[in-house]
């Protein structure tokens, strides 16, 4: 060790890991919590948002993950609870390999005439076609897009009756999933600044 190292660190002094820095701030939030207790006043709730995902093709699964993780880092709540064709987004057969339709499709950038998209392999196209331009955006895949939000801190929420009604069990899913009905995701989202449904 250099005698201008040895001079920065005082004997017995602690170094500020990633973990202790942490611990650090949640013991001053709960000091602050409990002197606001104390007085009387209520600590401020961070935002919250609320997003239901009820579709399960590749163009419906990026707006929720997208919203949900840029929520998180802004310091947000964030949930998403999946329903009905939206539980394809969370199935670990499924979601790294999620299609878009080309037939009846009309926001598609390239326009697919209805008569072209029945033909065999242009649902196989056109999702490959929105995956190559995700690629060279630098947009997350589905799957790296779920990580980051369960890193994060978002709630991903199945439909506890949509899996009943489509006969999934929840071994087909992904891990790090909480599992509710509509009245306990109801109760999230009366509290939430922002609620949409994709």
């Amino acid at each position: 060790m250099t005698d201008s190292a040895e001079s920065e660190k005082a004997p017995g002094s602690l170094t500020l890991t990633p973990e202790l820095a942490a611990y650090l701030a949640e013991q001053v939030r709960l000091q602050v919590e409990e002197e606001l207790r104390k007085r009387g006043l209520e600590s401020p709730r961070p935002k919250r948002v609320a997003l239901i995902a009820s579709k399960g093709t590749l163009d419906m699964a990026y707006p929720p993950l997208i919203l949900a993780t840029t929520a998180a880092a802004m310091d947000m709540e964030a949930a998403i609870f999946f329903t009905l064709y939206g539980i394809d987004i969370i199935k670990k057969r499924t979601c790294s390999d999620l299609k878009v339709p080309s037939l009846a499709n009309p926001a598609m950038p390239v326009p697919v005439p209805n008569i072209v998209g029945v033909l065999p392999g242009m649902t196989w196209m056109a999702s490959w076609m929105m995956k190559d331009w995700m690629k060279k955006g630098g947009v997350p895949t589905i799957p790296d897009l779920l990580d980051m939000a369960r890193e994060n801190g978002v709630r991903l929420i199945a439909c506890q009756m949509s899996l009943d009604v489509l006969g999934i069990k929840k071994e087909e899913l992904i891990d790090g999933l909480e599992f509710a009905g509509a009245g306990a995701f109801l109760d999230y989202a009366a509290e939430a600044d922002i609620t949409l449904f994709v």
